[in-house]
Parts: C-alpha cells; sequence; structure tokens
C-alpha cells in the first residue's frame, strides 16, 4: 500500500533530525497500541548515525513499546467492549482501519492465549507478529496484567536491545541483512528459546 510506504519514509526521515530519539521514543509507544510500522528501521537508522548511544536507543525504545503495550491494554480492557459483550466503536474502527487486525485474527488470539498464556505476549513482543493485536486482545480478555507487564519488558527489550547490539557491533555491513532477514532471525530466536524453556519444563 502507498500509504504504509509513504509512512514508512515519514518515520525514517527523523533520524536526520536533532528529534531522532524523541520520534523513536513515540513511534515504539505508538505501534504497541495502533501504528502499524515497527520502530526497528528508526532504531537501525539512529545507531548507525550514533553507536555510541546504540543501548540509549534501545532502552528508548523499550520503555516506550512497554508504555504503549499498558495502553493497548487499557484500550482492550476498558474500551473494546460495547453493551451485550458487543464490539464498540473504537474496536470496529480498528478492525476497519489498522492492518493485520481482524476479527478473524482477535479470536484466533484468544485460543493462542488459553493454550500458551504468558509466552504467545513474549513471542508477539519479540517476532513480528503485530503487537497491538495482543496487546489490546490481553486487556479486553482480561489476561492478568502483571505476567503481561513481564512478557513486554523481557520480549521487547530482547528484540530492541538485540537489533541495536548488532548495529554496535557490526555497523553498516549487517544493515541490509537485519532488514532483509529479521523476521526470520527473530522467529528462529523465539523458537530456541521457547523450546529451551519447554525442554526445562517437560524433562526436569
Amino acid at each position: 500500500m502507498k500509504w504504509l510506504r509513504k509512512t514508512y519514509d515519514w518515520m525514517l526521515h527523523w533520524a536526520e533530525t536533532p528529534y531522532g530519539p524523541i520520534a523513536l521514543f513515540i513511534l515504539a509507544f505508538a505501534e504497541a497500541s495502533f501504528f502499524p510500522i515497527p520502530p526497528d528501521a528508526l532504531l537501525i537508522a539512529l545507531v548507525l548515525g550514533a553507536r555510541s548511544k546504540a543501548f540509549k536507543f534501545a532502552a528508548n525504545s523499550t520503555i516506550a513499546s512497554v508504555l504503549g503495550a499498558l495502553l493497548g491494554y487499557a484500550i482492550g480492557h476498558y474500551m473494546w467492549w460495547g453493551t451485550s459483550n458487543e464490539f464498540s466503536g473504537l474496536a470496529i474502527f480498528f478492525f476497519d482501519n489498522i492492518p493485520g487486525f481482524t476479527h478473524d485474527v482477535f479470536y484466533r488470539v484468544k485460543n493462542l492465549y488459553e493454550e500458551w498464556d504468558f509466552w504467545i505476549v513474549f513471542t508477539a513482543g519479540f517476532t513480528p507478529i503485530p503487537y497491538k493485536v495482543f496487546t489490546i486482545s490481553s486487556g479486553a480478555f482480561e489476561i492478568s496484567l502483571i505476567p503481561f507487564v513481564i512478557a513486554s519488558i523481557i520480549s521487547r527489550a530482547g528484540r530492541f536491545f538485540l537489533v541495536a547490539f548488532l548495529i554496535w557491533k557490526f555497523g553498516e555491513q549487517i544493515k541490509g541483512f537485519i532488514d532483509k532477514y529479521f523476521n526470520w532471525l527473530a522467529i528462529g530466536f523465539t523458537v530456541l528459546l521457547v523450546g529451551g524453556f519447554a525442554v526445562i519444563k517437560y524433562v526436569f
């Protein structure tokens, strides 16, 4: 979609301004509750421009994203349902206008929560799965807040600090590789991590 590409280009242009860190904070916050584009591209651009601040930018993204996740949770908990358990006007707006946020996905997430609990929030926070779907759904389905926050902190920090570390360590030479394969890298890391915990749980 052309508007999505224009939004992506607009987001990246902030890296060339003094307001890049502020923009990163706002975008990371918004992406966790309604904005369609993850902040990783801006994070990469900022770290390339100031590698000594790599982990500061990662912390910036993590804090903002977790706060945005709490906003998403609040939207789901307080504003998602109308009378008689029907969707509110805000919920309908999200279904109609937010990419990847459909009725089918929403109810599929409910089933995933029932099966995986904490781990599905972690997975959504680290991988390319639209995080906002899970933050809002967590509130709508009244998922326990404390495990939700813990999962959000671990997964968001893992994602942003990994990106920042790779750019800090390898610089421009790895940028194209991350841009091209980040989704698969994130999925692979999550499979290994969750698989490791599963082995501990069932073997020991």
